[in-house]
């Protein structure tokens, strides 16, 4: 056994990027090390929680981290001193404290550093000033941990045997779910109210009538329709605005019905038009606050169409450090898990020389903009943003790949604009008077001009405002259009990736860490379909919800939640018993759990009323749960068998069966077309004796049969007992586990020649899952570097 040198220090990191780039701002002195993740945690086979025995948790070493562990071990024994540098939420300071417990370090050599960016000055910092390991964020964690563990291991098996094998129910994954299910009943239930607008067009040209010009016009941009902005360049260009009628006779306007709207409209055509008031303001609108998690998720997922997932996981590449060419690795931004807005007085200072000399003095306001966090925001470190400013997104693009280049623009852009200087808009509002005998109606026009684009230089925001013409009081107005349009109210719109974070961060539910993994796991487990981007509930969605509702109110009750998250936070910040929090919850929880599993019905043996009749024994029909999913069913079964499938407004899809030339491959007897949950395919006649279905094109023809997988003799990374195999999509091939659907694992077919290298070389597959998402997550090196590299090298030896 080496000995220790006193004089060398080892640094723990959890990835091998993050070592990397950290590795170069410490001497010789220092070796930096990464443990790959969590190298404990709750086994995932059982509760592994001693409940009677105050909530103490059973851990154990991650499997494929014994190796790791080892190698880490080896060396706290030749070196004096440990750092332990993971990441500075909870999350990092769990982990910290599971290294220190499974490596046995001493406590007085044993050192924990924060930092909030992975650069020379902040590195530098942090170890000038080490800490040592926070116990209360550590506990905070474990209790959010084990709270966790016991919701999801005691109510997923109930709902194995209620309702379908392989759900799972989680503390917060089930409220988010309740949370889709509920507006989809609210748009289900929404009953359309119809009202009446009555718009005009005006044109200060008195002198030519516009009318039929500006008809024509609309009827060039055939079925696509001209786009708003075009529409508005067509009346700038005529002097020609849009305005809304909002009073008639001295009253506000108000239409409920096609009468109503008709005798105003006819009145309307009688009058006459001019200007009855002008006022103009001179308006400002500040930058939006820098980055936190949730903001920067919405913005990715609407400016750029990232989902949450997919943006952390570049955040995460942008914050761990990039290879700058000659400049070496570097992290580009700022910890990127955050609920805090807060900006260092470092970061103030060189965005505001940034500003200056790019912008000008008038782009940069006489103080620092400040923007207060959120009420309850538990991160205490910075908002996200560039480490430096003067590496503007275009300077490193060459280095970056097309995602992380899209995302560092974003954050870059965001930080900037947030602390130049305010836009400014002149506003005006035009008050249009139409008088005929005995009426009078009052129509409004706004529109606006940018007189000083202040922080829009730099964060551009899509505007459709329309410029008005120069107008005066009393000036007559000739009449272009005047339309009576029918309209009806909208449903609630369904969530999105971004506006569902913005309702878990308003709910207070889950914290900045979680959002991304909260949307995988409900789309993971079947609970949520993304259809045209936005999420819609399954049937087993809305079961599993009506269930836990029933029978675990607390569990899946808003504000109960809430209330958790903050006892929780509390565990943290006023050193609240985390023993007590738990006993607390578990109490009335698992008084819910006997219940439950005495009194809750199977979901196959619920039946729910509709509005059909049997066809074949005119007895009511009724919805049934199968698996899969909602059908109907006659009330007599099992006495009258009749069924079929419904689509998801619940309306019964008509059976055809009509007999098509086509022959079942396997008995060669005819093939009926039929309709289903997914709509039209062929199926056997010969059904159920032979239950062969083919889909069919959009001409009904049955499509070719997919080709059969091709083997690559790649072991599957996750399951370890399957093999990668070429599969077809729509978007081409990609390497899928042949233990599918079991094995759910997709690889890029990129991939496929580095990973058969790598497995020639006996590097495929890596001991560990996270050693796996390190090598795909990486981008392919570029061969013609690579192969001039080899060149130079062969010259420099001749």
């Amino acid at each position: 056994m080496g000995k220790a040198n006193t004089d060398k220090s080892l640094v723990i990191v959890e990835s091998p990027a993050k070592a990397k780039t950290i590795n170069k701002y410490l001497g010789p002195n220092f070796e930096v090390k990464a443990s790959m993740g969590h190298v404990r945690d709750l086994p995932s086979k059982g509760l592994n929680v001693d409940i009677e025995n105050r909530f103490e948790p059973v851990y154990e070493v991650v499997p494929g981290r014994k190796r790791t562990l080892k190698s880490l071990k080896d060396s706290t024994k030749r070196c004096g001193r440990v750092y332990l540098a993971t990441d500075l939420d909870r999350e990092g300071e769990a982990i910290a404290w599971h290294l220190a417990e499974a490596l046995k370090l001493k406590n007085d050599d044993t050192f924990r550093v924060v930092f909030n960016a992975i650069t020379k000055n902040d590195i530098q910092k942090a170890f000038a000033k080490p800490g040592k390991i926070d116990m209360d964020r550590v506990l905070a964690q474990q209790a959010r941990r084990v709270l966790d563990r016991i919701v999801g291991y005691q109510i997923s098996p109930l709902l194995w045997k209620k309702v379908a094998r392989g759900l799972s129910a989680g503390r917060v994954q089930s409220v988010a779910v309740k949370m889709i299910v509920e507006r989809e009943r609210e748009i289900r239930a929404f009953v359309p109210k119809e009202y009446w607008l009555i718009p005009g067009v005006f044109s200060t040209q008195s002198d030519e009538d516009l009318s039929e010009s500006w008809q024509a016009f609309l009827e060039s941009g055939g079925e696509k329709g001209l786009t708003l902005a075009e529409q508005n360049q067509w009346l700038a260009e005529h002097s020609a605005f849009r305005a809304d009628l909002v009073g008639v006779n001295g009253k506000k306007f108000h239409a409920d019905n096609e009468t109503q709207a008709a005798a105003i409209f006819e009145q309307i055509q009688q009058a006459a038009f001019t200007v009855g008031g002008i006022t103009t303001r001179r308006m400002k609108s500040r930058p939006a606050p820098p980055f936190i998690t949730s903001t920067l998720q919405q913005a990715a997922a609407n400016r750029l169409g990232f989902s949450a997932k997919r943006t952390m996981r570049v955040a995460q590449q942008l914050y761990e450090g990039i290879d700058l060419g000659s400049m070496g690795a570097l992290g580009l931004i700022t910890y990127m898990r955050t609920d805090s807005t807060f900006l260092s007085q470092d970061a103030l200072q060189s965005s505001r020389r940034f500003i200056e000399n790019r912008f000008g003095r008038d782009y940069l306001p006489d103080k620092p903009n400040v923007y207060a966090s959120a009420k309850g925001a538990q991160e205490a470190h910075e908002a996200i943003r560039p480490t430096d400013p003067d590496l503007t997104p275009d300077e490193i693009r060459q280095f970056l790949t097309d995602e992380q280049y899209k995302l560092y623009d974003l954050i870059w852009r965001r930080f900037i604009a947030c602390q130049m200087a305010a836009a400014q808009w002149d506003t005006t509002r035009v008050d249009i008077i139409g008088r005929a005998d005995g009426f009078s109606c009052e129509y409004r026009a706004t529109g606006r001009i940018l007189v000083f684009d202040g922080f829009t230089r730099v964060w551009q925001t899509p505007t459709e405002e329309p410029r008005l013409p120069a107008l005066a009081q009393d000036q007559s107005l000739a009449v272009v259009s005047v339309k009576s349009e029918q309209h009806f109210t909208k449903p609630p719109a369904r969530y999105t990736e971004a506006s569902l974070v913005k309702a878990l961060e308003k709910e207070g539910i889950g914290r900045p860490s979680t959002y991304a993994s909260i949307i995988s796991t409900i789309q993971d487990r079947g609970y949520v379909e993304k259809i045209d981007k936005k999420f819609q509930p399954t049937d087993v969605a809305e079961i599993v919800t009506d269930k836990l509702n029933e029978f675990f109110p607390n569990v899946m009750d808003v504000a109960f939640t809430r209330h958790m998250e903050a006892q929780l936070d509390k565990i943290e910040e006023q050193h609240l018993d985390w023993v007590k929090v738990l006993e607390e919850f578990y109490g009335p929880f698992r008084d819910n759990l006997e219940k439950a599993a005495e009194e809750m019905k199977h979901a196959k043996a619920q039946t729910e009323p509709s509005d059909y009749m049997c066809p074949e024994c005119k007895a009511p029909l009724v919805y049934r749960f199968g698996k899969n999913g909602r059908f109907l069913s006659c009330s007599r079964y099992p006495d009258c068998k009749f069924a079929s499938p419904c689509d998801k407004e619940g309306k019964m899809v008509e059976q055809t069966d009509e007999t098509t030339e086509h022959q079942c491959p396997n008995c060669s007897k005819p093939m009926l077309r039929k309709s289903g949950r997914y709509g039209p395919f062929l199926g056997c006649s010969d059904y159920p004796n032979c239950k062969t279905i083919l889909k069919v094109d959009k001409e009904g023809n049955p499509l070719p049969p997919k080709p059969a997988p091709e083997p690559t003799g790649l072991k599957c990374h996750k399951c370890k007992t399957g093999e990668l195999v070429i599969r077809q999509s729509k978007r081409g091939p990609f390497l899928g586990c042949n233990k599918f659907p079991r094995c759910r694992t997709i690889v890029s077919m990129k991939k496929l020649d580095e990973l058969k290298t790598l497995a020639a070389e006996g590097k495929w597959p890596p001991a560990t899952e996270d050693q796996a998402k390190q090598i795909l997550a990486a981008t392919q090196p570029d061969k013609t570097k690579k192969k001039s590299k080899r060149t130079s090298k062969k010259a420099k030896k001749e």
